[in-house]
């Protein structure tokens, strides 16, 4: 018989910013998966090893969390959280969430209270913020680009998700293109006045046990050379 692993099977049934944070995660990084036996399980899976043993703790869990090395030396290696749990898999499904999600999936219906929480992991799991320079075409000094962006293969989604992030956050702009190669959909944020913003949306007065330090100390790196 295998041997049961303690977790909290009730994490996704209530509302709170730790369940929204990790839902946020969720859609961007993970899966449902029923194995041929029938066996229900939920994976997530990411470069950042901090990120799983945050959502590890947040879920109450002793799963082990495996690591894969890359064979590729351009690839970074991967860790991987897998929890097997027909309750918790269900409770994904009344979410509107569905294996095989990642050219389906829909935003689920986030309390706007939550939201902030949900679309910071969502950040942490298909998100970035990066600073260029750019030498001007007439070659008389440089250009800055600022962005903030996130990724999908559901053009839907990132629309929707634009639209809340207008509401709940007053940004002036924000553009969905496709990525190169076709490869997806980008929703990019890219004047100073709306990633700014964004950064006191979803970091402000946040337990640091719901985000990842990487991503955050890049956007007040950014910040701070913009002077905010």
């Amino acid at each position: 018989m295998p041997k049961t692993i303690a977790f909290n099977k009730n994490f996704f049934k209530k509302w709170s910013s730790e369940m929204a944070y990790v839902l946020g995660y969720f859609v961007a990084d993970g899966c449902m998966i029923i194995n041929p036996r029938g066996s229900h399980y939920i994976s997530f899976t990411s470069t950042d090893s901090e990120l799983l043993y945050k959502v590890r703790k947040l879920m109450s869990s002793k799963h082990k969390i495996g690591f894969r090395k890359s064979k590729n030396p351009n690839w970074k290696d991967r860790y991987n959280l897998q929890i097997g749990s027909k309750e918790i898999f269900q409770d994904l499904l009344n979410l509107n969430l569905t294996p095989n999600k990642s050219k389906t999936i829909k935003l689920p219906k986030v309390p706007k209270k939550y939201f902030k929480h949900f679309i910071r992991g969502y950040f942490d799991g298909d998100g970035c913020i990066s600073f260029n320079k750019y030498r001007r075409t007439n070659r008389n000094g440089f250009s800055y680009g600022l962005y903030a962006i996130f990724t999908c293969g559901n053009h839907k989604f990132l629309k929707d998700i634009l639209k809340l992030i207008k509401k709940y956050v007053k940004v002036n702009r924000g553009k969905i293109q496709t990525k190169s190669k076709n490869t997806g959909f980008e929703l990019r944020f890219t004047d100073k006045d709306s990633v700014f913003k964004l950064y006191e949306f979803m970091y402000e007065n946040v337990s640091d046990s719901q985000f990842l330090k990487r991503k955050y100390y890049i956007f007040q790196k950014v910040l701070t050379h913009w002077g905010a």
